[in-house]
């Protein structure tokens, strides 16, 4: 039977969400997260509905010194749109977000998202710390890097990570959602 025929999310005969899985990897029940804020974006040509937005409100993270410095940095491009290659206010990519908000506090760091799965110490998910870099892949399961992200926020109730999105621009997610879980390659501390 190969990995991929294996049913992940099964325990004691009940599906869980990654979520879940990963709470009960680590043995606690974290409390339930703030509640989202859902509106609908439409299309101004057809005044139709095309992709809903969730937005948490604001959650202050607890990173001092020069990380501090980066995720305020990387958080004053939010609403940016996506851009490959993009590496200005006109347009970012994932590595270029992250290159520009460590560049605005002093710290040079590598350009693709590949070099910066590299730069730092590998870190656990349950070990993560603002500042932190997360990487993921394309689809589930995948092993090849595709995007990166910071990690913003991490405490009680769950991790938060800012990133720039090809559908949304630079914008702060829950990592523990189910897609970004199965998605989920490695992380890193970056040495400062």
């Amino acid at each position: 039977m190969g990995a991929c025929s294996r049913k992940l999310n099964y325990r004691d005969g009940r599906y869980r969400s990654a979520r879940d899985m990963v709470r009960l990897k680590n043995g606690s029940r974290a409390p339930a997260r703030p509640a989202l804020k859902t509106k609908n974006k439409y299309s101004p040509a057809s005044g139709a509905s095309t992709k809903t937005v969730a937005r948490r409100p604001f959650r202050a993270g607890s990173a001092t010194g020069t990380l501090a410095t980066v995720i305020d940095a990387a958080r004053a491009y939010q609403g940016t749109p996506y851009l490959f290659g993009g590496t200005t206010r006109l347009g970012l990519d994932c590595s270029g977000l992250l290159q520009l908000a460590f560049g605005e506090a002093g710290v040079s760091i590598p350009r693709s998202s590949n070099e910066q799965a590299v730069w730092g110490d590998p870190v656990a998910a349950r070990d993560l710390r603002p500042g932190d870099l997360i990487f993921f892949g394309a689809s589930p399961g995948s092993r090849t890097i595709t995007h990166v992200g910071m990690v913003t926020v991490a405490n009680a109730d769950g991790v938060d990570f800012i990133h720039a999105s090809s559908s949304l621009g630079v914008v702060e997610n829950s990592f523990e959602s189910d897609y970004y879980l199965s998605r989920f390659i490695r992380a890193v501390r970056p040495r400062l």
